[in-house]
This record gives structure tokens, sequence and C-alpha cells, in this order.
């Protein structure tokens, strides 16, 4: 078991998205650090891609293809770490991740949202993970499957 200290103003960008890189590599392949692009917030994504078939262990799922990617902006106006942690289907254009990016305070400190292309299908609240962000992607990564075949049973699916 691993125990991270609540303290974590010593943590480093690119530091935190390598760990999350090698802390991912069993369940995806591929998995690569980049930096983000010109309209992504925070400076690297971690990507990691996968059979979402195998992933979910659901045979007939309507795609061969998915990828992660994970992303975290450490230093923000907030008390906490932003970050980005979606399941993208390219040839599907869908998307459904958790999102805690200081947006949609209606809906509290992070939100799940499910969208088709450039629409939003649907945004709801989810719970705050108070720790360290390799934990919570970790604990992310875990719910994936639980989420990703949820929003797929949804009337509005992926």
């Amino acid at each position: 078991m691993v125990v991270f200290l609540a303290d974590r103003s010593n943590l480093q960008t690119r530091r935190l998205h390598d760990r999350i890189k090698h802390k991912i590599q069993s369940d995806f392949e591929d998995v690569r650090r980049r930096r983000t692009e010109p309209r992504e917030p925070g400076a690297y994504r971690v990507v990691g891609e996968t059979d979402p078939r195998a992933f979910l262990s659901v045979e007939d799922y309507p795609t061969t293809k998915a990828r992660v990617e994970i992303g975290f902006r450490l230093r923000t106006d907030d008390t906490y770490e932003h970050y980005w942690i979606n399941w993208v289907e390219p040839e599907r254009n869908a998307l459904v991740g958790w999102h805690k990016d200081g947006t949609h305070d209606d809906l509290g400190s992070v939100h799940l949202q499910m969208n088709r292309g450039s629409e939003v299908l649907a945004r709801d609240s989810a719970e705050f993970l108070d720790s360290h962000p390799l934990d919570v992607a970790g604990r992310r990564i875990d719910m994936l499957d639980t989420v990703v075949l949820s929003a797929e049973r949804d009337e509005e699916t992926l």
C-alpha cells in the first residue's frame, strides 16, 4: 500500500504526469506523456490506448478503439489541482470523463461529462476526491469501466 501525504505543494507537473504514465501502463497500450495543445488547459496529458472490448470485458462493445487522457494542472487559483480524466472513442466521436476545472460551480467541485463531438449530452456532479493527484488518477481509472458502461446504457448513449 502506498500512502501519499496531503501536502502537494512540492509536486512537479512533468514528474507527476510521468508517474501517472507508469501507473496506467499495465491497463493501457502505447502510454505516453505529451504536451497539451494550445486549446487544452495544463502543460501535459498522459494518453493510453486500449481495445474497449477487452478493457470493459464486453465482447460486442460497438468499437474496438478507445483511449484514456489524463491531465492535471497543479497551480490554480483554487485550493486544489484541476484535472481532466477522459475516455475517448474517436470512431464514435464520443467522450466521457471527470473534470475538476473551475467551471460549472452549480455541479460542485467535480463534474462528470458526456460528449458526442462538441455537443455535451450530459453533465452531472461527481464525488470530489481530496487526495494526491496520483491517487485520484488511479481511483478514477478504477471507476472508468462502470462509468463508460453506465453511459452506454443511458438513453443518450455514447
